[in-house]
């Protein structure tokens, strides 16, 4: 029903009519534009941050009477960690956002030095609540509630803070530094509410379960829902159900035998997850395949992806996935370009039909952003050739292209299977000939391809498995020396007689979001190219394998930027 711009003329008029108001039109125009190549060649398009300063973790998603509202982890004086409160704007496509003032501030003696991570839930009645993390006065980790001050306003401009605050401490055996990230909470059929919170303890991770009848007074469960020997501490876990069928999302508080139920955690500098059966009579769960323990770990990104949030989207019955990316720079050289951070590309997110992992895959609202689009089919690249994909907005770009694959049989043997994907796409990089691979497209490219950043596959054999091998290679993406410049991998299980293998890739300057195989492996990467950069990025697909592979399909989309502006509160006509 409209476009962006139908969207955000609706949202101001809307924001009019409850008592704020957009400032000035041709300022925001300038900053609804493609980011200056010569001011900031690093700031992204159609990725969602904010305008300055320091970003981290996405918090309390949620939509709520129509529209979207995505919290998250904000400095307000510096691009660099420290004075966190949490930053708010909303949406009603996940596209295009107004940023709000701030929802929560560190003012009280249980969050001054800092309101951290959590989530939002919606309790009966359509009463939105939040749960999050204060860092007190002692430096001593708390939960604490936060309502909004007027649930008439469907913005939530304004929360307010419990008086019963802190809910939840750091007692007994719980480490007051390792007691944090309140996940979203469910009820059980008896009609208690749980909630899971990050910890550590006598050096291993898990999460804690707390229950609760009135959201207010919470009680410890005697047994954590889950926790590992193998791990360190978790922070921001999750955990919600996912249709079996794999065709909608659920809501939290959803159980039975038509679910499986995904419990995740953050350690490791990676989001990892595992996927099981949760009994609420007695709040067990039991994974299929726990943390640490296949030679296939499971990971929502296998590059620079960290504390995630899901929410579930009433409206569109879905289970949408957020994610902070991290920098790869400097800190001073986020200090001189005054930000940091940024929101991945929500995505939707299903269980595989296999029932063992799950699928991820851009929201579909990203289409809307596409402009001029270039077609080929039917395209054979032989071993060693590369061709350049022309016509299309290098640095701001959606490829989504199928590879038609050879003969399995001359695939490379991979002796074991607990090698580890990273360690391999590093000693075979996009630079390494292969027999099947390397292939795929080099993004953010010098037109001589001096720069590059390579997204390819290459094809392994095992004793009784064949596996994909999804690799994002930064080793030649920048001249900069300073610049992290890790290479990403991810294997991904293949059928021997199945006939094409698929890759989505999001440009959007700075960052490259890879979609392997219809989504079971997905990379990010940031990417800091001296040369490469706004109108002298280049876009390639390639094969340096020694067996022809053919482009059964590419399409690639030049991408409009999204639409991000401020408000302002409106202001009170002078007293007379």
């Amino acid at each position: 029903m409209g476009g962006p711009v139908f969207w955000v003329i609706f949202i101001y008029s809307f924001m009019g009519v409850h008592g704020v108001e957009v400032g000035d039109s041709s300022h925001i125009q300038k900053k609804l534009q493609s980011p200056s190549e010569e001011q900031q060649p690093y700031r992204t398009a159609y990725h969602f941050q904010p305008p300055k300063n320091w970003m981290n973790d996405p918090n309390g998603p949620m939509y709520y009477k129509g529209i979207y509202h995505l919290f998250y982890q904000y400095n307000p004086y510096a691009a660099v960690w420290g004075n966190i409160s949490w930053g708010h704007s909303v949406s009603y496509d996940l596209i295009n956002w107004i940023l709000l003032e701030y929802a929560i501030n560190p003012t009280d003696p249980y969050d001054i030095n800092g309101c951290w991570s959590g989530s939002a839930t919606i309790l009966p009645g359509e009463k939105p609540v939040i749960l999050y993390t204060g860092d007190d006065f002692k430096k001593h980790q708390v939960q604490n509630l936060a309502v909004p001050k007027n649930l008439s306003d469907p913005l939530l401009i304004e929360w307010v803070k419990s008086d019963h605050n802190p809910l939840m401490t750091p007692v007994g055996d719980i480490d007051p530094n390792f007691f944090r990230d309140p996940t979203t909470a469910w009820q059980g059929p008896d009609r208690i509410w749980r909630v899971v919170v990050g910890s550590q303890i006598d050096g291993h991770g898990m999460a804690l379960l707390y229950r609760s009848k009135d959201f207010i007074n919470w009680t410890r469960s005697q047994d954590p829902l889950h926790f590992s020997l193998k791990t360190g501490m978790w922070e921001c876990p999750d955990f919600y159900p996912l249709d079996i069928k794999g065709e909608n999302g659920l809501n939290s508080s959803v159980q039975g035998r038509a679910t499986k139920h995904v419990l995740k955690a953050s350690f490791n500098d990676h989001d990892y997850y595992i996927i099981g059966d949760y009994e609420p009579q007695t709040d067990s769960f039991e994974p299929q395949t726990d943390f640490m323990d296949s030679s296939f770990q499971l990971r929502y990104d296998y590059g620079n992806f960290y504390a995630s949030k899901t929410f579930y989207d009433s409206s569109k019955k879905r289970r949408i996935l957020w994610g902070w990316i991290l920098e790869a720079d400097s800190k001073t050289d986020d200090i001189n370009k005054k930000w940091s951070g940024l929101q991945s590309m929500p995505r939707r997110i299903l269980l595989d039909k296999n029932g063992k992992q799950l699928i991820q895959w851009p929201i579909k609202e990203i289409e809307k952003q596409r402009a001029e689009r270039v077609n080929y089919q039917n395209k054979e690249l032989k071993g060693g050739s590369v061709f350049e994909i022309e016509g299309v907005m290098a640095a701001q770009a959606d490829v989504e292209v199928s590879f038609d694959l050879p003969n399995f049989e001359e695939a490379e043997f991979m002796e074991s299977q607990f090698v580890d994907p990273q360690l391999l796409c590093s000693q075979k990089n996009a630079s390494t000939r292969g027999v099947i691979g390397p292939f795929g497209l080099l993004v953010l490219a010098s037109k001589d391809l001096t720069e590059r950043t390579a997204i390819f596959f290459k094809i392994f054999k095992g004793h009784d498995k064949y596996v994909a091998l999804l690799c994002s290679d930064q080793s030649r993406s920048s001249f900069r020396e300073e610049i992290n410049k890790t290479t990403f991998g991810a294997f991904i299980e293949i059928d021997p007689h199945r006939e094409n293998i698929s890759l989505r890739t999001l440009i959007d300057h700075s960052i490259v979001e890879s979609f392997g195989d219809e989504g079971r492996a997905c990379i990010t990467a940031r990417v800091y190219p001296e040369l490469a950069i706004g109108e002298e990025a280049h876009l390639y697909a390639f094969n340096y394998g020694s067996q022809s592979v053919t482009i059964t399909s590419l399409s690639a989309w030049s991408m409009k930027a999204a639409q991000i502006a401020p408000i302002q509160k409106r202001r009170r006509p002078p007293v007379t």
